[in-house]
């Protein structure tokens, strides 16, 4: 499945969309040491095919920084150049500060400036947000990663913060991807609808079971992007089905307890 999943991005790379970029985002469950190198490379398989990933959960001790450099080395034993960067960790309550990171293809995509962490509204966001500037040719985009508190501490009081975001940046194409907590018809998010973002997924669980039920593994629907459609056209989107290579779902959870979310973009409107 993922052989032909690759070869898709591929041949939409070269198509008549023009300039593209393909990001993944994915919520690496306490990705640290407890990692093992088969895991890694496994991830670094599913992974490969992107231009962009983020990663969330990337723990803020001692191992983290470690095992997103471990996976930016398989990644470079597969084919293309990859370069990195984590954040610090976030400044909320210590037992939930995490850090962020972001891999991307040098062949394809630079970094523009440093990236940082989104310390606006840090005393109402626990895990505030980290951004970075990326341009492919002659167009430019900012993603903002988040990981937002858990559904039973309503992350809608800090997802409310985020309508006031893009004033921040006026002249940033933003995507903010990651694990929000919530759906994306949760009301939280229709100040960002007026002001003309969309989810890419809508209805799609990005989280998984404990264990499968009558052959349904997924259970909630937390992961997703939202992007400015008058400045970004969406070509494709939707999930990854890694579990789907494991035994059973705790397998499975030893990678992640969410799956990997994708978008392909054109930025053919971005500036």
């Amino acid at each position: 499945m993922r052989k032909y999943f690759i070869l898709f991005l591929l041949f939409l790379s070269f198509s008549v969309y023009g300039q593209n970029v393909n990001i993944c985002s994915w919520n690496l469950k306490n990705f640290g040491k407890s990692k093992s190198d088969a895991e890694l490379n496994y991830i670094a398989k599913i992974v490969k095919g992107f231009d962009i990933i983020a990663i969330q959960e990337v723990v803020a001790g001692y191992g983290g920084a470690q095992a997103v450099a471990r996976l930016a080395d398989e990644l470079n034993r597969m084919g293309s150049k990859w370069d990195y960067v984590i954040s610090d960790p976030t400044s909320g309550t210590p037992f939930k500060t995490e850090r962020y990171a972001y891999l991307w293809k040098t062949a394809k995509v630079r970094k523009h400036s440093e990236a940082w962490l989104e310390a606006t509204y840090a005393e109402h966001i626990d895990r505030e947000p980290y951004y970075c500037r990326f341009v492919i040719g002659q167009k430019s985009f900012t993603l903002a990663s988040f990981h937002a508190i858990t559904k039973s501490k309503q992350p809608e009081t800090e997802i409310k913060h985020f309508k006031s975001l893009p004033a921040l940046y006026p002249n940033d194409n933003l995507i903010f991807c990651g694990d929000f907590n919530l759906p994306q018809s949760h009301s939280v998010f229709n100040p960002l609808r007026k002001m003309g973002y969309v989810s890419a997924l809508v209805g799609q669980k990005t989280s998984l079971k404990m264990q499968s039920v009558n052959g349904v593994s997924l259970a909630s629907e937390y992961d997703n992007f939202y992007f400015n459609a008058e400045s970004l056209g969406v070509i494709s989107s939707g999930i990854i089905h890694f579990y789907d290579d494991f035994v059973d779902l705790k397998s499975a959870r030893q990678i992640s307890d969410h799956v990997p979310i994708y978008i392909q973009l054109s930025l053919n409107r971005a500036s």
